[in-house]
């Protein structure tokens, strides 16, 4: 396809990004920390750390994990809400010359066990939240090492000692755990002050990330994102975001997750490469807590979904917040909402800009520009250095206009899926991504997406894929066959919703919630059941869930 986006283009925007204009996230991190050493990097729960604090502490957890016999390119995980223990542990591995594995702490003992195992994780950083969960199968994985954080252990005293005597013995959030030869993260970053820090020679091959999604079909598979593909779709953001913004002067709320890779990227390196704060919210669900933060602050940028934005817009004090600094909101992970863009729009007086990515992009493929005057409903212009396509089912190119399965080509296209040579295949054809996704083009060069090729539902900017709640669905006895579908949802654009064939009528549609429960994370699993007497099939066997969904 010819890029008649370029015409289109800020004339601050270059066609061409360099994706070699940095050797690493490492060499981009070490610049920033030096140039903005006295800036604030992140602010968490009314605490503060400097650049040079974080370039202080990531430098003895990289030198602790060195010493603890661990080697270049080893996997280490990460299991944390937004605190700031995330970023000084996720540097701290990168600096180390080992790859992050970002792990959802809210995943059940299953879904952890599989990540664990299918990445070789080495290590763990968890926050102590969670490590029941870790507890029950650590046996069962490759993590050699883990290291335990309390909630508030990057906060002063005596603050911390009353955050986290709060959190564990009078709310009672931390369930009884027991994990043989765990160590304290705290005490890692002290042991690491006492050693030497060797900096690993980091290629741009070398992978930085493994980021965990379904891709297209069935279990979850790592995405294998290089130091390469990373700085490339820094280059990419970073061209676009600088006809805007000001280095070292702007705020980010970031309420998104860091484990996703929408926040991992749009949020923390993309900001900590501008030299600017990045304000964490732990518990973005508590949005009376939410506002009252951002109250606090002089925010110019916030990311989110459509769920988000939709839920500050209903919180009392929201639209009474002061937002002559804001300028922009930047929505991802799902379909924006016309409603939701126009009341955002008429309460802040800013745009939201819609942009367009998936895992295996590193994320960003599209986005609109900040200049943008009013929604237009579209997912924006490719970024520099990206080449789209839009085919029919046989591979050949629609006509203008025409809507076609989106293809993808440029440097921020991963690598491959971990030791998963035949999914990588299906996936990328002649370093050419296929999305998966249905979407048409216009004169000017903006993509709009108009239907979604894949079964996978998408969840309030989270992947859930048919295959793995089917999976969990058919594990319980009563259960004779059983079919996922994604249906329309006002709160999180979509939701599971699941047809069964039961052996007994004694099965309740409640009954069958709850099993799922026990098995998958909370946005998995189903909120609406059907039983039916048979699904509809191919001759061949297979459920359509096409039919399904009418």
């Amino acid at each position: 396809m010819e890029k008649i986006w370029l015409e289109h283009y800020d004339p601050r925007v270059p066609a061409e990004i360099d994706p070699d204009h940095y050797s690493s996230i490492v060499d981009i991190f070490e610049q920033s920390v030096k140039k903005y050493a006295e800036n604030t990097s992140f602010i968490n729960m009314g605490h503060s750390i400097k650049f040079a604090e974080l370039d202080r502490l990531s430098t003895q957890f990289a030198a602790y994990l060195q010493d603890a016999g661990l080697q270049k390119g080893d996997p280490v995980a990460i299991m944390m809400p937004n605190i700031i223990q995330y970023p000084v542990a996720m540097f701290g591995i990168l600096r180390a010359g080992m790859s992050v594995v970002n792990v959802n702490p809210l995943y059940t003992t299953r879904e952890l066990k599989h990540q664990l195992n299918d990445s070789n994780a080495k290590a763990i950083v968890i926050i102590e939240n969670f490590a029941c969960t870790l507890a029950e199968v650590v046996k069962d994985t490759p993590v050699k090492k883990v290291l335990l954080t309390q909630i508030a252990d990057m906060l002063p005293a005596p603050k911390r000692w009353l955050m986290n005597f709060a959190v564990k013995h009078i709310k009672k959030m931390v369930p009884d755990f027991d994990i043989a030869n765990a160590e304290s993260f705290i005490g890692a970053l002290k042991q690491g002050a006492g050693l030497t820090y060797t900096r690993p020679e980091i290629t741009s091959d070398d992978i930085a990330f493994l980021q965990y999604t379904g891709g297209t079909t069935g279990v979850s598979k790592g995405a294998m994102l290089t130091h390469r593909n990373m700085v490339a779709n820094l280059e990419q953001v970073s061209t676009i975001l600088e006809t805007v913004i000001e280095p070292g002067k702007e705020l980010v709320v970031t309420a998104l997750p860091l484990y996703h890779i929408f926040a991992l990227q749009g949020n923390c390196l993309t900001f900590v490469k501008f030299g600017c704060p990045s304000l964490l919210i732990t518990n973005p669900r508590d949005m009376a807590g939410f506002v009252k933060e951002m109250a606090s602050h002089p925010f110019t940028v916030l990311t989110g979904v459509n769920t988000l934005f939709n839920g500050l817009l209903n919180t009392p004090g929201f639209s009474e917040l002061d937002f002559t600094n804001f300028k922009f909101a930047l929505g991802g992970g799902m379909a924006v909402q016309r409603p939701v863009a126009e009341k955002w729009e008429k309460v802040t007086g800013k745009v939201l800009l819609e942009g367009y990515g998936l895992t295996e992009c590193s994320p960003v493929v599209t986005v609109n520009p900040p200049q943008l005057e009013s929604y237009k409903g579209s997912i924006g212009m490719p970024v520099s250095s990206t080449d789209i396509k839009l085919c029919d089912d046989d591979g050949n190119e629609v006509e203008p206009g025409e809507p076609g399965e989106m293809y993808v080509k440029g440097p921020q296209v991963m690598k491959g899926y971990l030791n998963r040579p035949e999914a990588t295949d299906e996936i990328i054809h002649d370093g050419w991504l296929a999305t998966g996704d249905i979407a048409t083009v216009d004169e000017q060069g903006y993509f709009y997406i108009v239907d979604r090729k894949k079964d996978m539902i998408l969840v309030s900017g989270f992947n859930v894929f048919p295959n793995e709640v089917e999976e969990v669905a058919a594990m319980h006895d009563d259960v004779v066959e059983v079919a996922a579908i994604g249906v329309p949802n006002e709160a999180s654009g979509e939701a599971v919703k699941l047809f069964a064939v039961r052996k007994s009528e004694s099965l309740s549609e409640k009954d069958l919630i709850n099993h799922c429960r026990q098995h998958l994370t909370g946005y998995k699993v189903p909120k609406f059941v059907e039983f039916r007497d048979e699904l509809p099939k191919t001759n061949v066997g297979k459920i359509l869930r096409k039919e399904l969904r009418g």
